[in-house]
This record gives C-alpha cells, structure tokens and sequence, in this order.
C-alpha cells in the first residue's frame, strides 16, 4: 500500500473511532443494560427540584428520576436495584450518553437541531413541553399577560427570555417595561421583594421558586399564558431503533393508561378485565406487547403498578401533591386541552 493510500485509511479509522461511541447498533443497548443488570440514567451535580433531587434519606427523587425507573422497571420487573443514578452537569451529559457512561440522558433536555444532528443524539418522542409563562403577585388581580400592560418585569440580562416577551408583546398587543439584572438570583429577588410587577421562566422553575423562596407562596400566581416552549425528551445515542422504541413505547404506556383511567391502585382489576382490547395489550393480559421490543408481556402492568400512569407521575413530584404546585397547562392529555397524546396501540 502506498503512504498515501494508508494516510488515507488511517485517517478514516480515527474518523470511524472518534464517532463510534456515539453510535449504537440494533438491541445493542437493551443488550448491555441486561446484562449489567442496571440503567444508567442521569441525577443532577445537586439538586434540579421537582426533577431531579435528593431527598432527606439520600435517596433520588423527581420527575425525570420516575422515567428512569419507568424505563427500568420495563426491562428488569421493577426498578429496585436496577437502576444506576449518574450525577450529571448539564455540560457532562453529552460526552458521558456518547462514551456509553450513560444509557438514556432524561435530564430537561430540549430537541433542537444541533443536538440532533452535530451531537448525534437521537430523542424520543417529547414527554413535555417547557413553557414559558409570566409569574405576578396574586393582589394585582390579572388574570392574563395582556393585563399587564404598562407593568414592568425582573429579567436578568443577556437571556432568551426578553426576546420570548417582546414577540408575545407584539403578537398579542401589550408593552412592558424591562427592569434589567446582572444575574438571574438578583432579579427573582427584586421580584419577590415588589420591584417589579412579573417575572418569567419556565413554569416549573417558577413553581420552585414560589415554594421554596417566597416568603408566603400563596401571594403569587402563574400566568395561563404560554410565552414559549421547548420540547424536552429522552435522549439516545443514534443508531439503536428498539433503544428508541422502548423508551417512545414506555411514554406511551404512561399517557395510555392516564387516558384511559388506569392507575397504580386499579391495574390489578384492569388487567383482570381489561376495558379495551388495547389496555388488555399494554397490561400482559393478552400477548403482544413484550416480544417486539425484547421484553416480557407484562412490562407495561409492571410500569404503571410500580411508578403509576403519567398524571400521577406529575402530580407527586411538581403537581398538586407536591410542594411546587405547577398545573399540567399544555402537558395535559390532548383531551383535556393540552398537547400530549399516546401512541397507537394496535
């Protein structure tokens, strides 16, 4: 071979090496975890509240910490002892999916074309949406963003966020005056000390913020108006369909079965008499649902009787039965007015 001729195929296995680790093969990944006998899925480098935190025994709690026992539980029967929670810096979640470190990154994180195509990432379908809203004292008495015309709001400069509020200004006929901050912790406090007459994120941080800062949570609310959103998801690496599948289908089965009533305290009564043929799929009482993705038929009983469906999901960790009290707004079923929807289970 000439020097050119191996210059050239040295240089493509260093291309090849360089990408490989974020590629992955067909059931390769079901594969590995199995045989680890755990899911390594991403913590927080602290605590994300509501999403990802740790409680006063130590052990992980959260939103997105259910998923990764939802996605556990489908593969092993229960999460207990099957999952690996990987403290993870939003900086470190890419390189750590990319080298195998982590199996699925479900940490807040948004679909958007770079992390799709220059990363090599591959999301799931989107299990919420980021919405933006506006937060005010409750003694204003508005009930809207266009109420707020003339008002001024806390933002801390060189953020995404006065853009999001200047094209809803403009799409939606108000104005309001920007108190601009050096940092973030500044402007909420100025905000919940009276500076300013709202305050805007997304709408989980705006319910931890409330909960956990405000002196009297009760004095605030939280606008109805979406700004914004961003569509988070559970992230691969690319090249692993049935890695794709089990983790869209695992959704499914949370959203399936708060459509259709099914909870974490009756799944024993209706897998025993199923009240559609497809809820008798996703629970094991008749076959189907386990063999296609390389698991047992009865993973999705096991999910919902061990995490429960999706809206108790929602409501214990960031909904009415936690302390943040964030509505389900646009992450309610389709049905109920928001945008979210299970797969077709046929």
């Amino acid at each position: 071979m000439s020097i050119k001729l191996t210059l050239v195929a040295a240089l493509a296995g260093t291309v090849l090496l360089s990408v490989a680790p974020a590629h992955a093969e067909f059931g390769d990944t079901l594969k590995k975890v199995k045989e680890r006998g755990a899911l390594a899925c991403t913590g927080h480098n602290g605590s994300y509240m509501g999403l990802a935190e740790v409680d006063d025994k130590g052990n992980w709690k959260g939103f997105d910490i259910d998923l990764c026992h939802a996605v556990a539980t489908a593969i092993f029967g229960t999460w207990e002892g099957h999952v690996d929670i990987k403290p993870t810096s939003w900086a470190q979640r890419w390189p750590s999916l990319q080298s195998g470190e982590l199996d699925l990154v479900i940490k807040s994180s948004g679909w958007t074309f770079s992390r799709d195509t220059e990363i090599r990432a591959q999301f799931a379908q989107p299990y919420m949406m980021a919405a933006i809203h506006y937060m005010v004292r409750k003694d204003l008495n508005v009930t809207s963003a266009k109420d707020l015309d003339g008002g001024t709001l806390c933002l801390p400069s060189g953020t995404t966020m006065e853009r999001y509020a200047v094209e809803h200004e403009a799409q939606n006929g108000y104005k309001l005056n920007v108190v601009p901050f050096e940092k973030t912790e500044e402007a909420n406090a100025a905000f919940l000390a009276g500076r300013c007459d709202a305050m805007m994120e997304w709408d989980l941080q705006l319910g931890v913020l409330r909960a956990t800062e405000a002196k009297n949570p009760d004095e605030f609310v939280i606008l109805p108006d979406v700004l914004s959103a961003e569509p988070v998801g559970i992230v691969m690496r690319q090249g692993d369909d049935n890695w794709v599948d089990i983790a869209n289908w695992v959704q499914t089965a949370l959203l399936l079965a708060e459509q259709a009533g099914v909870t974490s305290e009756n799944v024993d009564e209706m897998k025993a008499n199923p009240p559609t043929p497809a809820i008798g799929k996703l629970l094991g009482a008749t076959p189907g649902m386990g063999t296609p993705l390389g698991l047992t038929d009865d993973w999705g009983y096991n999910v919902i009787k061990t995490v429960g469906n999706y809206a108790q999901i929602w409501d214990r960790n960031i909904g009415k039965d936690s302390p943040y009290k964030v509505e389900r707004g646009v992450n309610a079923l389709m049905k109920n007015g928001g945008i979210l929807y299970p797969l077709v289970l046929d």
